[in-house]
């Protein structure tokens, strides 16, 4: 059932890292640093809610380790990612835009705003760890979903990371592996673990927590995950037009063949 005074718990966690983040963020003159504390939000916030329910049910737990092992492996890998390199250029845009006092608005448009949106998606922790029913094929059905899309996420990272780090592979498009069946296996396999932390949930009872799978696949697909990266890939890498012809964007499937059409 939902509990609206254990929920607001988490929106103060959020805020209170998204706050501590953005003092950090200020000295060090980059903001990119949100990124890797995005998936530790969630992972205080199902600590939160189930400090608050007072109660450890083999559902709770089973979420706790699943929130627990991609929260930590997401956080390590942006964080691995980042070093050394600065302001990510998205963020590098956002500042330009909003110069002079960026950094006192960044608090809103980059901190509380990613508070907010990890509150509302931790929804389905929530319901999961307040649910009470029997464990269910849905509880079986929504682990099978977490390691799909954990093997997609932590692998797509894996295999870019090595790709990125052969000096040979600069300019060139990664489309082997994972990235041969989406162009974005990585934000997949976030969307398939949301949406099976969601499954977990409904099988608890709560299918009202259903805003957060949806809100994260809005963010994946249409925000700041495919749509955004794409805007401008293409003139950065020549080749990305026919990898999109040959490849799906988002889900999985198999690549088409490569054109032969001249200069294509």
């Amino acid at each position: 059932m939902f509990n609206l005074s254990i929920y607001l718990a988490g929106l103060g966690v959020t805020i209170t890292v998204a706050l501590v983040t953005w003092v950090l963020s200020v000295a060090l003159r980059n903001v990119a640093i949100v990124d890797s504390v995005w998936s530790v939000m969630f992972l205080l916030d199902a600590f939160v809610y189930l400090h608050c329910s007072g109660s450890m049910t083999p559902r709770a737990a089973l979420l706790l380790v699943l929130v627990a092992v991609w929260a930590i492996r997401l956080a390590i890998h942006i964080t691995l990612r980042n070093w050394g390199h600065g302001e990510d250029r998205r963020y590098q845009a956002i500042r330009t835009r909003n110069e002079p006092l960026f950094a006192l608005k960044s608090v809103y448009l980059v901190f509380l705003l990613q508070a907010a949106l990890a509150w509302v998606i931790s929804l389905p922790l929530l319901g999961a760890i307040l649910g009470t029913s029997a464990f269910g094929w849905l509880d079986i059905v929504g682990v099978g979903f977490w390691i799909v899309g954990f093997v997609f996420e932590a692998g797509a990272d894996w295999q870019l990371m090595r790709f990125k780090a052969n000096p040979a592979n600069a300019g060139k498009v990664m489309d082997r592996g994972f990235w041969r069946l989406t162009r974005h296996p990585n934000y997949f396999g976030d969307f398939a673990v949301w949406w099976s932390f969601y499954l977990i949930a409904l099988s608890a009872g709560a299918w009202w927590s259903v805003p957060g799978p949806l809100l994260m696949s809005i963010l994946l697909m249409r925000v700041s995950g495919v749509t955004l990266l794409e805007a401008d890939i293409g003139e950065r890498r020549p080749q990305y037009a026919d990898y999109i012809r040959r490849t799906n964007a988002f889900f999985p499937g198999r690549p088409r063949e490569r054109s032969s059409e001249p200069g294509r």
